[in-house]
């Protein structure tokens, strides 16, 4: 339980709170029938003195809620954040978050973990502190008149099952409407980060996403404003009912003290317990909305935090020793859902132990899915893969992460120190300098690292600071596409040790210098390592051992550089399309014509 001596406080004010309208209110009918009889001031002041301090801890509650209602929201927050990304971390595949419903559902959860816990205790005890201030005055309204207290109390049943109804509404409005606001967010992203205000002022794209954006907020509007007038509608009508109650009530009040039969304390007795009653009646359909739809809310976080794992594990996981024969996909078929196209189609390779093979095929010919499978990110819809005869499926993911080194072609630009950037390829090496600046060395950025302002320590990001570094507002710096390839790569040398390297498009961003010196580089790093390399720059793939062909899913070809020319398939049709980017314009032409 988080802060578990501050919630009891909470509780024990917070239902005090529910009864200090009911004490005040008799102190007062006390003092005044007192008064009216002339009883003398020591009789007065002990009644004084009650109304004084009932109205002094009335007045202090609020405040002293307040501060505790803060700190349980700091503390169960931290908590509840704690466990959504706790389990959000143990989803081991892709799946997750390739699917805009769950990412929809990921954020109300967000939302929910902050003010969910929090606002349902609160809501469960501005219940039972509405029910307790209900009870203490319909136990007056009775004592005057039974037909006004049941009429008092029967008026608040419609509000009640109105509020409830209404909470369930704007529940459903805010999960129709995530999408809008998730689309929004996206243009807002687009509208004000360094990485798409190039192309945004170039294009003048400004205005369109603008207007783009807008029109989702717009939605999103409409429909917390339709919620919003029902809301209205609902509440002024229940208001009006409940006002010609209290106004009925004061007639037959009235009319009761002229006749006698009630006193000038009973009618002040009886004015407040109507008023309190349906005020209470009112903060308890409230608190009983807030509190169903903190519960609605909060199904979204029980439903990440329970959500079936994306991938089977299994129940005792197959060791994995080092890789020492190879891997081998067995009529590996992928899609990524039943109604989406096939993506892989019956696919048979093997990648042997120590050597190296070089991928090649068009966009979408599903060289990265393939690499999503080998790091089981998804399983193969059908066929298997297998780690030295053992199907990955078999195996702890986590385990078989550890053993591949990889540079995916969307590599990640960290907004952290240069050092931190490069350690993030290995935890362990996170305080270990002289790793860090080998790896570097390697990527062929140490030397640029090193003249930065507080060279590897310098945080790449001018968006915001390090705590450590929050007084130097010059610190902050931002590296070209090809250094942050380069730190990229950085990573992948820092796991040199691994069995498995996957190398994909590792210089895409490199000028040609930059990109011979990598590759020099790589083929140290992949010497005597397993490794699948993909590029389409078909000149870095020549020193695999085997270059395969994917096409369409297929595997359409075979061979090492050599024998795949020589075949003229469409190995050799690419590489004579890239090839002649190179050749002079004399070599290009037939007879001097173009």
């Amino acid at each position: 339980m988080a802060a578990p001596g501050a919630l009891v406080l909470y509780v024990l004010i917070s239902l005090a709170t529910g009864v200090l309208p009911v004490v005040a209110a008799w102190l007062t009918k006390v003092l005044v029938d007192r008064l009216a009889a002339g009883i003398s001031m020591g009789g007065l002041l002990t009644v004084a003195a009650g109304l004084a301090l009932t109205g002094v801890l009335a007045a202090a509650s609020p405040q002293v809620t307040q501060y505790l209602r803060a700190q349980l929201d700091r503390r169960v927050g931290l908590i509840a954040l704690d466990r959504l990304f706790a389990a959000v971390d143990l989803f081991t595949g892709l799946a997750h978050f390739e699917n805009p419903r769950f990412l929809d559902r990921l954020r109300l959860a967000q939302q929910a973990s902050r003010v969910s816990p929090n606002q349902t205790v609160e809501g469960v005890l501005g219940i039972v502190r509405a029910v307790i201030t209900i009870t203490g005055f319909l136990g007056s309204l009775l004592l005057l008149s039974p037909l006004i207290a049941a009429l008092v109390l029967a008026s608040g049943i419609p509000m009640l099952v109105a509020e409830i109804a209404l909470s369930r509404r704007r529940a459903r409005m805010l999960w129709a409407i995530s999408p809008a606001e998730r689309r929004e967010a996206f243009y807002s992203e687009l509208l004000s980060t360094v990485q798409a205000a190039k192309e945004v002022r170039l294009f003048g794209l400004g205005g369109f996403l603008r207007g783009r954006m807008l029109a989702e907020r717009r939605f999103a509007d409409a429909a917390a404003r339709a919620m919003d007038r029902r809301e209205v509608v609902f509440q002024a009508g229940l208001g009006l009912v409940g006002a010609l109650m209290s106004g009925a009530g004061l007639v037959w009040a009235a009319m009761a003290a002229q006749r006698g039969t009630l006193s000038v304390g009973d009618v002040m007795i009886f004015v407040a317990a109507v008023a309190g009653t349906q005020g209470a009646l009112v903060m308890l359909a409230g608190d009983v909305a807030r509190c169903h739809q903190a519960l609605s809310m909060f199904d979204h976080f029980i439903a990440v935090t329970t959500t079936s794992p994306d991938l089977p594990s299994a129940a005792a996981p197959e060791p994995l020793p080092a890789l020492s024969e190879g891997i081998e996909l067995q009529g590996v078929w992928f899609r990524y859902a039943e109604d989406q196209p096939w993506v892989l189609r019956g696919v048979d390779l093997r990648i042997p132990y120590g050597r190296s093979l070089g991928l090649v095929g068009l966009n979408g010919a599903g060289k990265s899915t393939l690499v999503k499978l080998l790091c089981r990110f998804y399983d193969p819809t059908r066929g298997a893969i297998l780690w030295d005869g053992v199907d990955l499926r078999d195996i702890d993911p986590a385990e078989l992460r550890g053993r591949i080194g990889a540079v995916f072609q969307d590599y990640m630009e960290y907004e952290l120190s240069a050092a931190e950037n490069i350690a993030l390829g290995d935890l362990a090496a996170l305080t270990d300098g002289d790793r860090i600046r080998a790896a570097a060395r390697n990527a062929g950025i140490h030397d640029e690292l090193q003249r930065l302002h507080r060279g590897y320590e310098t945080l790449l990001s001018r968006r915001f600071f390090m705590e450590s570094n929050k007084e130097d507002r010059d610190l902050g710096t931002v590296l070209s596409g090809g250094q942050w390839q380069r730190l990229a790569l950085a990573r992948a040398f820092l796991r040199h040790e691994r069995d498995l390297a996957i190398l994909d498009e590792p210089s895409s961003g490199l000028d040609a210098a930059a990109e011979h010196a990598i590759h020099t580089s790589l083929q140290k790093y992949r010497g005597g390592c397993t490794s699948l390399l993909i590029s389409h720059r078909l000149g870095v793939l020549r020193s695999a051992d085997r270059i395969v062909v994917l096409s369409d899913g297929h595997i359409v070809e075979q061979g090492t550089h050599a024998e795949l020319i020589a075949v003229d398939g469409e190995y050799a049709r690419l590489f004579a399309l890239q090839a002649a980017g190179y050749q002079p314009e004399s070599a290009l032409t037939k007879g001097g014509q173009p």
